[in-house]
């Protein structure tokens, strides 16, 4: 049987709630909670499949596996933190597992445009420091509808397209920049440029993964192409937002708010000014960290390991 080394399980099993059998029936599994390089580098030995989630292996270290190991698998969609042209110099496949959280990041993005339109976060702010005028006064914020309103999806992979089929439920206006645009068949979806995606959105959404095409995708040029009525939400990867520019544009509302479930870096210094503003909503990398998503994401990996012993490897990067 085939060894396995997972070398950061916390990060996927942090509550102790997951069930590895599936991958326990293919191989035999050495789980850590974390890994330093020094220890990655003991604890590849002898294994065949190294299995990592979101922990960076770079060409130096990983120019010092042992030929034993074939296999990189990383447990989730991106995989921008391993060096997959080292690996393939090297003989080793990488593999992601793509999908298996497409409805749990949806939900969070709709999630966010609820909270937006309603001003919700803002109001639990005014409740936190005793400011009752929204009870006792008028609506101190935004406050507003939906449907009718423009969302601009950029990157209609499997989330943005889960995005805009609940948006589309909301009566919401789609507009899509994709690398490739595709015929949607429906006149509530439009395919356009990002800039003019940028000017027409009420919300934009970002769902491209990290490359060094979309690294800081949205700049300062590109955030003044925005609505000052606008919001950005990213639930992706935090560098395709150019940070300083972000908080710039915040700052002196330009953009009416951002949701950030993603940050640069990962996590945030802790006198990031996102954390004190009151026109942002900032979570920590949770979407796809949902129970089912996260077991979802075992059994998705167990089908990229049994592919790749059957020598049929499916979901290969590099």
């Amino acid at each position: 049987m085939k060894n396995t080394v997972f070398l950061n399980v916390a990060k996927l099993d942090f509550d102790n709630k997951l069930d590895f059998s599936s991958l326990a029936k293919l191989t035999t599994v050495t789980k850590y909670d974390a890994s330093s390089n020094e220890e990655i580098l003991e604890r590849v030995k002898d294994q065949n499949i190294v299995i990592t989630k979101e922990l960076p292996v770079g060409r130096d270290l990983i120019s010092k596996f042992p030929s034993s190991v074939k296999v990189i698998c990383e447990a989730g969609t991106g995989y921008n933190n391993i060096d997959i042209a080292a690996a393939k110099e090297k003989g080793i496949i990488v593999l992601n597992v793509p999908s298996y959280s497409t409805e749990a990041v949806a939900q969070l993005v709709i999630t966010f445009i609820l909270n937006l339109s309603s001003s919700l976060i803002q109001q639990q702010i005014m409740l936190q420091k005793k400011n009752f005028d929204n009870f006792t006064k008028h609506l101190q914020y935004p406050h507003f509808e939906l449907q009718g309103k423009n969302l601009g999806i950029v990157g209609a992979g499997a989330i943005g397209r889960e995005v805009m089929n609940i948006a589309l439920a909301l009566g919401m206006n789609i507009l899509v920049y994709n690398r490739t645009p595709k015929p949607w068949g429906n006149p509530k979806i439009q395919n356009v440029s990002l800039e003019e995606l940028l000017k027409q959105s009420d919300f934009v959404s970002l769902h491209c993964p990290l490359t060094p095409d979309t690294k800081h995708l949205i700049n300062k040029d590109r955030l003044q192409l925005m609505k000052p009525t606008s919001y950005i939400i990213n639930t992706s990867r935090g560098a395709i937002i150019k940070e300083t520019d972000l908080i710039e544009a915040l700052e002196q509302r330009k953009i009416a708010g951002a949701a950030l479930d993603v940050q640069d870096p990962e996590p945030p210094e802790l006198d990031n000014p996102l954390f004190s503003m009151d026109n942002v909503i900032l979570t920590p990398h949770i979407g796809w960290r949902r129970l089912e998503s996260r077991q979802r994401l075992l059994e998705l990996m167990a089908d990229n390991v049994a592919a790749f012993l059957q020598e049929k490897p499916i979901n290969v990067v590099n």
